[in-house]
């Protein structure tokens, strides 16, 4: 056993292979070394054991932690609630990916002055650059004009899907409309994994 680490050498090495302490004593002679030895050969098999359990307590803790804890869950874009200010003539967004057969839900409200019309169209990621070039594309889902409504929308196949609301008052109307908005992506996979 070597004197200074107390790990086991091999018999008749005059090195520890861990260390390379000269001097090793056998096995038999270790009870009638040295007292300091005998301690040192104590406190390093102590600190040894003790490193050793330490990790395992460590890597038992994380593993239950996160077993426990879950996957982390991030907001989704397309669930939000908040009041949104838009110029006459202009539109604001809420967008985010829906995976086919998924669907939004939820509702909007003009509030502020309170019964004036929002239009609210969804589109694509194709008509969506459509929309922004300029162009007319037909929304995949609309409401007619209204001071207030639902949302009820499934989607298709997984795509990128952009919620419109436009405030359809023209610019020279000075017209401004607050309109609170209230948006919830809804899985069609029920909690046992299987499709609602």
């Amino acid at each position: 056993m070597c004197q200074f680490c107390g790990v086991a050498v091999a018999p008749g090495a005059k090195v520890c292979g861990i260390c390379g302490a000269a001097d090793p004593i056998p096995a038999a002679l270790v009870s009638h070394a040295s007292k300091p030895i005998r301690r040192r050969i104590r406190m390093t098999g102590f600190l040894r054991s003790f490193i050793v359990i330490a990790v395992v307590l460590a890597l038992a803790y994380s593993v239950v932690s996160v077993v426990l804890t879950g996957p982390p869950a991030a907001a989704d874009p397309l669930t939000t609630t908040g009041s949104y200010r838009i110029g006459p003539g202009n539109f604001t967004v809420i967008m985010g990916e829906i995976t086919g057969g998924d669907y939004v839900i939820g509702n909007y409200t003009t509030v502020d002055p309170v019964g004036t019309n929002l239009d609210v169209a969804v589109y694509n990621s194709t008509l969506w650059n459509q929309f922004q070039a300029g162009h007319d594309p037909a929304p995949l889902w609309t409401n007619s004009p209204g001071p207030s409504g639902r949302i009820i929308y499934s989607a298709p196949y997984t795509d990128s899907f952009f919620f419109v609301f436009t405030n359809p008052y023209p610019p020279t109307s000075d017209l401004s409309v607050t309109a609170y908005i209230v948006t919830q992506y809804e899985s069609n996979v029920g909690d046992d994994g299987f499709a609602a």
